[in-house]
């Protein structure tokens, strides 16, 4: 099993990047799964008549990418995702090249929650920003599940 960062391993200040190109197949993906078939994200000749004036990725794709830095990188496999609040700054679009930031804010060592700040830039500006509280393993219950385990 894959063991992200414990608690105990989280200070404030601790951050995390990744970056993602978004494609168009990421766009069209994202709307099967999501049920989301706007024309503002498929449909290029309905989006030029838009304040957009193109397709643009879904807000909720930019909220995915957040959610794999966090099940990924920090606090990583393990946490449980308890909120996340997001918002739209600037559209993300095809091509756009958008690093996502998660920043640890706060440590809540009674409830074992971690509040992050988030973001989505592209070319140095915010597009989406917000702020996620996750549910971080603690060390000691982990290595009692896996002693009870062997």
């Amino acid at each position: 099993m894959i063991q992200g960062l414990y608690l105990e391993d989280l200070t404030v200040g601790q951050s995390a990047e990744a970056v993602h190109v978004v494609q168009d197949a990421d766009i069209v993906g994202f709307a099967e799964v999501s049920g989301d078939n706007n024309p503002l994200h498929l449909d290029e000749a309905y989006a030029a008549t838009t304040p957009f004036r193109g397709r643009i990725a879904h807000g909720m794709l930019a909220g995915a990418y957040i959610s794999a830095l966090l099940a990924g990188k920090l606090p990583g496999p393990g946490s449980i995702y308890v909120s996340q609040k997001l918002n739209f700054k600037r559209p993300i679009r095809i091509g756009d090249e958008v690093t996502v930031r998660a920043t640890v804010t706060a440590i809540d060592e009674r409830q074992a929650h971690v509040t992050l700040a988030t973001a989505c830039l592209v070319k140095g500006k915010v597009a989406v920003d917000g702020e996620a509280v996750v549910n971080a393993p603690r060390r000691a219950r982990a290595e009692r599940a896996r002693a009870g385990a062997a």
